[in-house]
């Protein structure tokens, strides 16, 4: 009887310790405020957003240590729309992100719903990094989506100035394994003031509503300096085919895009501006401009204030159906112009 409960609580140690490695955190961030959009066909409108700076959410995170140098991650994380209550993403319940996968020393293999390498690239050469609000380069520049489905994604470890990650997101069509299918891949160097990005994102055979099915693609390069009194911004991205901007399905694209932009600190304040210009090759010649500033104020180290305007002048064709539009880190806005103030709390 002795011996029996002494190899139970010897078992019931060896659990507990188990445990006591793995480890699940709750996070979100909960941001509103109000925007105004003008230039619509519909008019101007006024209106109390969620997810402006940053899309509203919570989500959990979790490892668990594996010992040998492996571990066990998982990330399941919902969009919320707080000015209603409604769920984002359309509804879905992990809309944002959902994966699991190992890592080890050799790098990270994630499965489920993921981020596609080139909004990641996008973001990390905009200056309007982590606040979208109106200056959003995704107003414009391509990123792919936003997000894959069916997706293996493996990345390469942490260490030294390089990074790099590529992402395969099965179509799942029967009888046709590149229909629906989509490819994404990047490589950074980061060292001292500069950072640079390079990503390229395919889509093959891709349906989307009220767009007939077709293949696209695009490459970004990109990077960032710190001067120290300023960071100076620098992107250009080629398009061709069936893209998509800030969710939307944009067909028939032939475009090369130049992306200048600058963030300027002030105290604990910073203050963006940036300059996008689509140069549209194709014969529906949908060529714009956006030009954006934006400035931050931190309150705390989980809570700041936030205001920006932006702009877009679409030429030809393109301003024919006011084809571009001013969103922000949750809409794909109504009109040609937008300014936008509000709230940001992460915890």
């Amino acid at each position: 009887m002795k011996k029996t409960l002494c190899i139970m609580l010897g078992a019931s140690a060896m659990a507990s310790a188990a445990w006591a490695q793995t480890n699940v955190a709750i996070y979100g961030i909960v941001d509103a405020g109000i925007v105004r959009e003008s230039g619509g066909v519909a008019g101007s409108v006024t209106k109390l957003g969620s997810g402006i700076a940053s899309g509203s959410r919570i989500g959990f995170r979790g490892r668990e240590d594996l010992g040998g140098g492996m571990a066990a991650q998982f990330v399941l994380e919902t969009g919320t729309n707080i000015d209603t209550g409604a769920m984002g993403q359309g509804g879905l319940l992990f809309g944002r992100q959902a994966h699991v996968g190992l890592s080890t020393g050799a790098g990270t293999l994630t499965f489920g719903r993921q981020y596609t390498p080139l909004f990641m690239a996008v973001n990390a050469v905009d200056p309007f990094l982590g606040f979208s609000m109106a200056g959003s380069a995704n107003n414009i520049l391509s990123e792919g989506g936003i997000r894959m489905n069916n997706t293996v994604k493996y990345a390469m470890p942490a260490t030294g100035p390089f990074t790099a990650d590529i992402a395969y997101g099965f179509g799942e069509v029967a009888g046709d394994s590149s229909a629906g299918r989509n490819v994404g891949a990047s490589v950074g160097y980061s060292s001292g003031p500069l950072s640079i990005r390079l990503a390229y994102h395919r889509a093959n055979n891709v349906p989307a509503a009220g767009v007939a099915p077709d293949d696209g693609r695009s490459i970004l390069l990109g990077g960032v300096y710190n001067f120290g009194v300023a960071k100076f911004h620098l992107g250009v991205q080629s398009n061709k085919g069936l893209i998509t901007i800030n969710g939307r399905a944009i067909p028939r694209t032939d475009s090369r895009d130049v992306l200048v932009g600058v963030t300027v600190p002030f105290g604990v304040s910073s203050v963006m501006a940036s300059y996008i210009r689509k140069d549209a090759r194709s014969a529906l010649n949908r060529d714009a401009n956006q030009m954006a500033i934006g400035v931050t104020y931190p309150l705390s180290k989980r809570t700041d204030l936030y205001a920006s305007y932006a702009r877009i002048d679409n030429d030809a064709a393109a301003g024919t159906a006011n084809f571009y539009t001013v969103g922000n880190g949750s809409d794909t806005g109504t009109g040609d112009k937008a300014f936008n103030f509000g709230i940001r709390h992460t915890f």
